[in-house]
């Protein structure tokens, strides 16, 4: 996955409430938090002698580090985003898959609800249909993390349920490999959800996410609806929108069901839309004048596997192009901001009082919805897409 792994809410382990509650514990020399983790880890219940194995050769990789301070590709507007992960041989080797995997989509849409398109789209966009998945040794990378203390109340339970994993004989702290963040496999799950949600899609008694395209397909699955996937419900279509439409009612903050939507002027571009009961939000990636969706709530769920807003959007429109809908409308969006300009519309935000997160330069929920309310300040169409123009008025 590209993950900014702030993300999925299923990281953290259920925990004594003593340790709950105490101060997370990070930094220092690595050596003596590597015995602190050991320590811990026999306290939670691990066998002694399976807990000094799997910590003692455990190293502090920079090249970890490194890839989680660089995140710049979050900060590429959807559209430039979408075009560049959105190749069409990705689209025409998303398809074979979806061919040559047909009983095992089957499966997963009989089990769990979800579209075959949706499961393919993070294949392809985590590991390209699993040909890079990752050569980041596993452990070292989760423990490095975990001693970071950017975001060590995330990475500590991956640690212990790595742990966990290696007792069950399914990975291997020398030799397992994946991404930077810690991720597994063909779809990248994290240990804690590989133990909650892997599944032995091809019935061989093992979860072998790394070479089993049955058994990753099954287990993202199961993932997608443990973070609440609505079975069978559809995820986002385009749409067209009316030029006089009141821009202040778009964005994921403002749900309306399709029937009230459909009564403001919009209309599908592509298939029909959901039932008129059905709630959902408008989605403007680059404003007003640029592409436009009907986000429903299992697009929410996206965001349970990665919070990076364009990541989620293309992952999104990618399902719906494998499984047939139309090159998106790109329309002639607005100029957006460099990343130096972001970041200084980020303190002027903060300045007047928004949380935007971070002042990091990217274009996430939290900022567009202080642009919005900006927008609307001054009389601006609040369509939640920052200008120089805005920039320029704070």
């Amino acid at each position: 996955m590209i993950r900014t792994v702030a993300t999925v809410t299923t990281l953290l382990l259920s925990a004594p409430m003593a340790l709950a509650q105490s101060p997370v514990d990070c930094g220092g020399s690595f050596a003596d938090f590597r015995t602190r983790m050991e320590t811990e880890a026999v306290a939670r219940g691990h066998d002694p002698a399976k807990a000094r194995a799997f910590f003692q050769a455990t190293r502090m990789d920079q090249r970890t580090l490194d890839a989680d301070r660089r995140q710049g590709v979050f900060q590429i507007p959807f559209v430039d985003f979408s075009r560049r992960l959105i190749s069409q041989n990705r689209i025409d080797n998303g398809r074979a898959n979806l061919r040559k995997w047909s009983e095992t989509f089957d499966r997963v849409q009989s089990e769990f609800g979800v579209s075959p398109g949706v499961l393919t789209a993070f294949w392809a966009l985590e590991t390209d249909y699993g040909a890079v998945q990752g050569d980041f040794n596993t452990v070292n990378s989760l423990m490095t993390l975990a001693h970071d203390c950017r975001r060590p109340d995330l990475f500590r339970p991956q640690v212990f349920a790595a742990l966990e994993l290696y007792e069950k004989g399914e990975i291997d702290p020398a030799t397992t490999t994946g991404a930077w963040a810690g991720e597994i496999g063909m779809v990248q799950m994290l240990p804690r959800d590989i133990l909650e949600n892997g599944r032995d899609g091809d019935g061989d008694g093992k979860v072998s996410l790394k070479t089993s395209p049955a058994d990753a397909l099954m287990s993202g699955g199961a993932m997608l609806q443990s973070l609440g996937w609505r079975a069978n419900e559809p995820w986002l279509h385009e749409i067209n929108v009316p030029a006089d439409l009141d821009w202040s009612k778009t964005g994921l903050n403002h749900p309306q069901t399709v029937a009230q939507w459909a009564a403001l002027g919009i209309t599908p571009r592509n298939d029909p839309l959901a039932a008129p009961d059905t709630i959902a939000r408008v989605l403007l990636p680059q404003g007003r004048k640029g592409p436009a969706f009907l986000a429903y709530p299992n697009f929410d769920v996206y965001f349970e596997w990665n919070q990076s807003f364009v990541y989620v959007a293309t992952a999104a429109y990618f399902a719906t192009r494998l499984e047939g809908a139309k090159v998106f409308d790109a329309g002639t969006p607005e100029p957006g901001l460099s990343n130096d300009q972001m970041e200084r519309l980020q303190a002027k935000l903060v300045a007047r009082g928004h949380d935007v997160g971070g002042i990091d330069g990217i274009l996430g929920a939290k900022t567009r919805e202080a642009v919005q309310l900006e927008q609307q300040r001054l009389g601006l169409p609040a369509d939640a897409w920052p200008t120089p123009a805005l920039l320029s008025k704070l």
